[in-house]
């Protein structure tokens, strides 16, 4: 009896320290960052700049892997499906909300097979035009719209992506026909809307605000709930459009399988947290135009299943450009 009760107590004792055995050990190995899109975007140079912390913080190889295809399904396709260890993460964007709602094909879901680790921040577009649009505010372009026969164009990085989300939020709320003309990147898009081939474009604000500089391009407007730091004289399409329900947004977050042990996924919160208040990170995401905006697990998860159900009614009644 007194043997029985002493194995009890050491099978008690040992199941009670396998959560803080987990978090201590983690991790062993080297961890994937897998990023849906290809290199050298914006969503890899975050995923990098993050990998490349961890890596320093836990003396263990943090690698960035790409993996790419139907608007980053493939990607995460492979990350809900990986091992719920904690060795395999996924830098996710605002296509992780919306692809579903636009491929019927995928079998993943944001909410149930994903376990959000921390929210970094959102980087705000900004509505711009060419110089020679008629239009000098959102509120002007929005009249110009309504009165355009045949409608207005505008230009995005692709199907799903927070151009294609900012175009088509602004034609539901404003009550205005936008055709939408996607391309395979940002790069094609904007040379088509400086060259004056299309209307409009939500652009990066990193990658607009040269332009509006060297006045290639005007900017109406961002799209973001709150001004941008980047460029606090012009207002929000909220604001400036009468559109209170108006805001899109391109934010980051690092996710893994739904599975992930709580204290590994704890571990690895709690160390995101400590990189994004270094001062160096907090540059390099500005240059990014990111404005920075750190979620806890359970604030990003809420975060992401609130977008979920957003983007899930808008495109109901997106125009993909694919008519």
């Amino acid at each position: 009896m007194t043997f029985t009760k002493a194995l009890m107590t050491c099978i008690m004792a040992s199941t009670l320290l396998t959560p803080a055995m987990a978090q201590t050990q983690y991790p062993d190995k080297p961890i994937k960052i897998i990023v849906p899109f290809s290199a050298g975007g914006i969503v890899d140079s975050v995923a990098r700049l993050m990998g490349d912390k961890l890596s320093v913080q836990y003396g263990k190889p943090v690698v960035v892997e790409n993996r790419t295809g139907a608007g980053g399904s493939i990607g995460t396709d492979y990350v809900a499906n990986a091992p719920a260890d904690g060795y395999t993460l996924l830098l996710v964007s605002p296509s992780h909300a919306v692809a579903p709602s636009l491929q019927k094909s995928i079998t993943w879901n944001p909410v149930r097979d994903f376990k959000a680790i921390a929210g970094f921040g959102i980087v705000p577009n900004i509505i711009v035009v060419h110089p020679d649009t008629p239009a000098k505010t959102i509120a002007e372009f929005i009249d110009l719209a309504k009165k355009s026969n045949p409608s207005l164009t505008y230009a995005t990085a692709g199907v799903g992506t927070s151009n294609h989300l900012a175009g088509e939020l602004l034609s539901q709320e404003a009550k205005i026909d936008l055709t939408h003309v996607p391309y395979k990147g940002q790069t094609d898009a904007l040379n088509d809307l400086v060259s004056g081939r299309v209307d409009m474009m939500p652009l990066t604000a990193a990658l607009a605000m040269p332009y509006i500089k060297a006045n290639k391009l005007r900017g109406l407007a961002v799209t973001t709930s709150e001004r941008a730091s980047a460029v606090p004289d012009l207002p929000t399409v909220a604001e400036a459009g009468g559109l209170p329900n108006y805001e899109v947004g391109t934010w980051f977050g690092l996710v893994a399988p739904a599975a992930t042990p709580a204290p590994v996924i704890n571990k690895l919160a709690a160390d995101v947290d400590k990189i994004l208040d270094m001062p160096d990170v907090q540059a390099k995401l500005a240059t990014l135009g990111m404005e920075l905006a750190p979620q806890s697990p359970a604030e990003f998860d809420a975060f992401v299943a609130k977008e979920f159900e957003k983007w899930a009614e808008v495109m109901k009644h997106a125009d993909t450009g694919e008519n």
